[in-house]
């Protein structure tokens, strides 16, 4: 069995990562750009102004991916760069490049993949509250509306938010990440229920707005469970453990169905309000029917999870991970089942076509004397992953693609340059573009859809 024929293999980038030309052509100013202003926010200080410099050489990175085989590339736009201001006057620079961009890829016979926000809030739509002001429905929706006319010509497939649970939860609740706020409990539940009415709305107006039939979805996030055995109570346990909501407020964001429970079923999971029932506001059944505008795909990103066994007073617990587990170059933890089962038990839950939108690991990468980057980590780590993944699909999960993350190095947030998960490696002094050895590793994969997994 393995991967179905038409399985989509791709990559993925997020705009402020890798474009640069961050003051260029009338964009307007957002989160981020602000943000690494501040000392101290980013690792040695650094930013996003050039990045990878994509904006000038994506005719340059388009062709690497047709050299790797690449079939969909996953990209968002800048809405700052598309609107300056977040709303009002359209800026045709902005516009012009995204749609090179797109041409560039069609002619190269890789599918666009647009995601519409990856968490480059216009800093003047920050200025009016953001994800506070409720306001942000009709703005991101109305913005998203003209990228779906500006491009469903030729693009049809669409993710509405990635990781609300990171933008929300480390911008808002831990502040590592832009704006860089720690704001109250209640406050974070509020933004966290516009963000998922944004997405709503955005789905009823791209539907008008579209040019032919397009396929809409939303990437979110989540530390999966997995599995201690193949004994069916420790494989419930795992699956409770995942879609049951933890009592943790530090880091409430990071509860899986929090955020994809409205989206299908038009109701927050009960365990959740029960739980979190004095931080939560009030919303209408209208806003929750707004929320549940059907969808066609589903995208998860996935890096890792947690062990999990049936305790013996018939509750999930957590298997303590062994002495010397192994890591990422970032410190997470390598959990490849967390792939398959994570997937597997996503699709039994909310039954949608399941594209996996973002897999990958941070290594300690380097250009050798012989002037190649040999990276066996990522090889091994993306092959245990994607096993793990195939075997999701032979369980019967409806898994549609893959984008591995990423496909070059670039800024990767309050990390800076610190962490490289490339297939493709950069110079970040001359933009000189290297493909790693697990570049090439996976153009052979894609090239047997995976068959030797």
């Amino acid at each position: 069995m393995g991967f179905r024929e038409d399985f989509v293999w791709g990559a993925a980038t997020s705009s402020y990562q890798i474009e640069g030309a961050a003051f260029q052509d009338g964009k307007g100013w957002d989160i981020w750009d602000v943000f690494c202003k501040e000392k101290g926010r980013i690792y040695e200080d650094q930013n996003g102004d050039v990045a990878c410099d994509h904006y000038h050489r994506f005719r340059e990175d388009v062709a690497l991916m047709k050299e790797l085989g690449i079939q969909a590339y996953r990209f968002s736009i800048n809405w700052s760069r598309v609107f300056p201001n977040g709303t009002g006057k359209v800026n045709e620079q902005g516009v012009h490049f995204y749609n090179e961009l797109v041409d560039e890829l069609l002619a190269a016979g890789i599918e666009p993949y647009i995601t519409l926000y990856h968490w480059e809030m216009p800093y003047e739509i920050y200025k009016k509250g953001g994800w506070m002001n409720r306001e942000i429905v009709e703005w991101f929706s109305d913005y998203a509306a003209y990228i779906v006319r500006a491009f469903s010509d030729r693009v049809t497939k669409y993710f509405t938010l990635n990781e609300p649970q990171c933008f929300i939860g480390l911008g808002y609740l831990s502040g590592v990440h832009a704006p860089g706020l720690k704001v109250p409990i209640r406050d974070t539940f509020l933004m966290a229920h516009h963000a998922l009415m944004a997405h709503g709305m955005a789905v009823k107006k791209m539907r008008e707005a579209a040019r032919q039939d397009i396929l809409i979805g939303i990437a979110p996030t989540g530390s999966m469970s997995y599995p201690d055995s193949d004994k069916p109570e420790d494989i419930e346990a795992a699956r409770q453990h995942m879609m049951h909501m933890v009592p943790n407020l530090g880091n409430w964001t990071w509860n899986t169905p929090w955020w994809s429970d409205p989206v299908f079923f038009a109701q927050y999971p009960e365990d959740g309000q029960r739980i979190y029932r004095e931080y939560l506001p009030e919303f209408s059944r209208e806003d929750m029917q707004l929320i549940a505008q059907p969808i066609d795909i589903y995208g998860q990103n996935i890096y890792n999870g947690n062990r999990i066994r049936m305790g013996a007073d018939g509750r999930p617990e957590v298997v303590k991970r062994p002495d010397g587990f192994p890591k990422t170059a970032t410190g997470w933890p390598v959990t490849p089942e967390a792939l398959g089962w994570g997937a597997y038990f996503l699709y039994k839950r909310y039954q949608k076509p399941l594209y996996i939108t973002e897999n990958g690991m941070s290594c300690h990468d380097t250009v050798s004397l012989d002037g190649k980057v040999h990276d066996p980590n990522r090889i091994d780590f993306t092959s245990r992953y994607l096993h793990e993944l195939k075997l999701a699909s032979e369980r019967g999960a409806d898994i549609r693609g893959y984008f591995h993350w990423s496909l070059m190095d670039n800024f990767e947030w309050a990390n800076g340059y610190n962490e490289r998960f490339g297939l493709i490696y950069v110079d970040y002094a001359t933009q000189k573009r290297i493909i790693k050895d697990s570049g090439y590793w996976y153009r052979d994969m894609i090239r047997e859809n995976g068959r030797s997994l």
